[in-house]
């Protein structure tokens, strides 16, 4: 897959940005979920990095975060 397909591939996805995010600017990121993974952005570069992790791996994160 060529970068301009991955480029377009992520804009088909629907990002959520957390209701904690302020509507000042600051720290923000965006996650969109696809069956077989998650992914992550900085709200502020939406074309920039994206990190990508599976389901399995964002499961593992979330409820290690909760505890």
């Amino acid at each position: 897959m060529t970068n301009e397909q991955e480029a377009a591939r992520l804009d088909e996805l629907s990002w959520h940005k957390s209701s904690y995010s302020g509507s000042g600017g600051g720290n923000c990121l965006e996650v969109a979920h696809r069956s077989a993974a998650v992914y992550v952005r900085d709200s502020k570069e939406p074309r920039g990095p994206v990190l990508s992790v599976s389901t399995a791996q964002w499961k593992m994160f979330i409820d290690r975060m909760a505890n």
